[in-house]
Formats: structure tokens, sequence, C-alpha cells
């Protein structure tokens, strides 16, 4: 799939360089072409207004001048006179052919392309005056400019293709990377929850066993009831995290008394924590609002103290401030006594089923909570990360104020 859509990304970008390299290059030759085409044309009809003048073809002057001659013809198509210095006039055939060929095109401009000349007829009642100018030099040009142009835009369309070929491995990576997160997420699902469906299953057919006594019965009930909560609370889990990390949905805006939120997440915790043998101290800042939802606020709590309660050294002590960094962001920090997390597990503990005691896979956590709090801290335009040291594990949450 990666592949797919890397190609689709080159493809895409190459079609839109190639029109834009095209229409370029054309308007550049087209408009060149037509300059050159009315200097030429201005030239003439200069010429044609004085015909026999005597000055010099090449002769210095705001105009273009380009090598011409001049042939007068009567009105029965005669060669009355000729005048140019570039060109040997005296081939009566050539010249008849030229006269022909300029009044055989109803217009009075035109091109002989076989011999590289560009006509004016102008008439009189008189005569007919005839002015023709060599083009070789324009078309010498136009055909430079075309191979150019040319070399130009394969050289520019080949530079593009590399760059394109390098940026769709950079453009498509955060693809790549929630493609391997969702692969791995499902992979984690289906091992959190394989483990309690053997469970059912297997006391289930311990159930259906007659050889059982009633006594039994009623363990292997307990059994699947323990882990139906624990598989109903993982999928619970599951779909808040969902909701959470869908990019469409956004919090209730509204403003939120986070002094007085965080003051009334901590008081059920507290009986918790006593029982525990833990000393948990509060100090909470008044008057601090934040632009959010209350009840993702709520579970943002909810989470970090549960979580400083779980993992606390037995007699330890938490901690939780709030305070205000500034006039326009607050912190939140909740800290516990415990053991220290590693460096690299710190980078990690945000993922998805991620745990930093893996022996404790069973005790009522699935790795889900602070990715579900980084998630709501994030859709609260706010950032959150943790650090240990000195038997401490903090976890630091900023908002905006409001």
């Amino acid at each position: 799939m990666i592949r797919k859509l890397r190609f689709k990304f080159v493809m895409i970008n190459m079609s839109i360089v190639t029109i834009m390299l095209g229409v370029i290059l054309g308007l550049v030759f087209y408009f060149t072409r037509a300059n050159l085409e009315t200097e030429s044309i201005a030239m003439m009809q200069n010429v044609a207004s004085q015909p026999f003048h005597p000055g010099i073809p090449n002769e210095s002057g705001g105009e273009v001048r380009l090598p011409y001659f001049i042939l007068q013809v009567s009105p029965r198509g005669e060669l009355i006179a000729t005048s140019g210095g570039y060109y040997d006039l005296s081939n009566d055939a050539f010249l008849s052919d030229l006269i022909d060929m300029a009044f055989a095109s109803p217009k009075a401009f035109g091109v002989i392309e076989g011999y590289h000349l560009r006509y004016y007829r102008v008439g009189t009642p008189i005569d007919q005056c005839l002015v023709f100018t060599d083009i070789s030099s324009e078309v010498a040009t136009l055909d430079h400019l075309t191979k150019t142009c040319l070399f130009l835009g394969g050289l520019g369309f080949g530079v593009f293709l590399a760059i394109s070929i390098l940026l769709s491995g950079w453009a498509v990576r955060p693809v790549e990377l929630a493609w391997k997160q969702q692969r791995q997420f499902v992979a984690d699902a289906s091992h959190e929850l394989k483990t309690p469906l053997t469970v059912i299953m297997t006391n289930a057919e311990l159930m259906s066993d007659p050889e059982y006594s009633e006594a039994y019965k009623a363990q292997f009930l307990s059994h699947i009831l323990v882990m139906s909560r624990q598989m109903r609370e993982l999928i619970e889990q599951l779909l808040e995290l969902a909701r959470t990390d869908n990019a469409e949905s956004r919090p209730t805006v509204g403003t939120v008394d986070f002094s007085r939120l965080a003051a009334n997440a901590v008081l059920p915790f507290e009986p918790a924590f006593f029982e525990k043998g833990l000393r948990l101290d509060v100090r909470i800042d008044r008057d601090i609002s934040v632009s959010g939802e209350t009840a993702l606020l709520q579970r943002l709590m909810d989470i970090l103290l549960d979580n400083a309660l779980k993992y606390s050294s037995p007699g330890g002590t938490a901690w939780v401030t709030l305070q205000k960094q500034g006039n326009r962001r607050c912190r939140l920090v909740v800290k516990n006594q415990g053991e220290r997390i590693p460096p690299e597990d710190i980078k990690n503990i945000f993922k998805r089923f991620y745990r930093v005691d893996r022996a404790r896979s069973r005790d009522g956590s699935f790795g889900l909570g602070l990715s579900i709090a980084e998630n709501i801290v994030v859709q609260h335009r706010g950032s959150i990360w943790a650090e240990s040291e000195d038997g401490v594990n903090s976890f630091f949450v900023e908002l905006p104020c409001v």
C-alpha cells in the first residue's frame, strides 16, 4: 500500500510539473516568435512607406533591420523595378516566382517557406510594392530556442522526478508510521483480548463437564465473570481511545474552572491513597480557567491520579500541583515516589498498550490510560510529558489559560 501511495504521489507531482513546464516553455517560445515576427513586420512596414529610400539596410536605428529587397510590380503583375543590396536580383525567373507566390495569397503578410522569406504587399492605384525580408536568422533563433526548451524541459523533468521520489518517502512517512501503529494496535488489542477469551472458553467447557461439583462450577463461573469484566473494561478503553483519537472529534469548547475541577477530582482518591498507606499532598492555585470540555479534563485527572495510585512505592508520597505559568498557560503536575522509569521507557510511555513493568499486565492496567490522556491534552492544544529522577516519577501537563 505504501509503495502504491508513493507511486501516486510521484505521478501527481510529475503530472503537475510536466504541465507547468510545458506551459512555461510554450509561452516563452510563443512570445519570442511573436516578438520576432512583430519586429520583422514593423521593419517591413517602415521600408514599404519609403520603398526606394537610398539608406543602407543594416544602418543603425531604433528599429530592427533585417536583409530585405523590394519589388515594384505593375497592376498587370509585371516587374517594374527592384531595390536591395543583399540579393542577386538579376534572376527574372526567381523574381517572377516570388511575385506569383506573393499574389497567390489573399493576405498582405506571409511567409515563403522554401526561400525563408517573409513578404509584405502594399498596393497603390499605380502599382504594387512587395517587400521581402530574409527570416533565416529568425528561423535559426527559433530552432535554437526549441532545442534549448527541450533540453531545459528534459533536465527540469529529471530533476523534479528525483526530488519527487525523495519527497514521496518523506510525505508518506506519517502514513507509513500510522499504518505500522495501526497494525501494532490491532495485534496488541487481539493479544489483550485473547487471554480473557481463552479463560472464559476454558471455564465454560469445564462448567459443562458433569464430573465437576457445584462448588467447582461456582469457581468457574466466578472466573468467567472476572474475565468478562476485564474484557468490558478493555473494550471501553479502546472505544474511549478511538473517540479521543478521532481527528474529526473536537472537545466542546467552554470555559472550565480547572482549579475547582482538579480539587474535586482529588477528593475520591484521598481514601484510596489512605487505604494503601500513601500520603497525598495537594497544592492547587485558585481561579485557573481553561477552554475545553469538562468531561475530558475530568478523565485526564482520573488517569493521572490512578496512575500515581497504582505505581507509588509502599508508604510513599504523591503530589498534585496546579499553578499558572505566566499569564497564558497553566501547569498541572502529578508526581509520586516509585520505581525509577528508565529513559527508554520515558520515550514510549504514552504509546498504546505500553507498560513499563511487563509483570503487571494483569493488574487491571492495559497500557491505554496515558495514551488517552495524551489525546485529551492534544485536543485541548496543550502538551504532556513525563520525567523520572531521584525516585520520583512526574507527569506534566501544560494547557492554555483563558
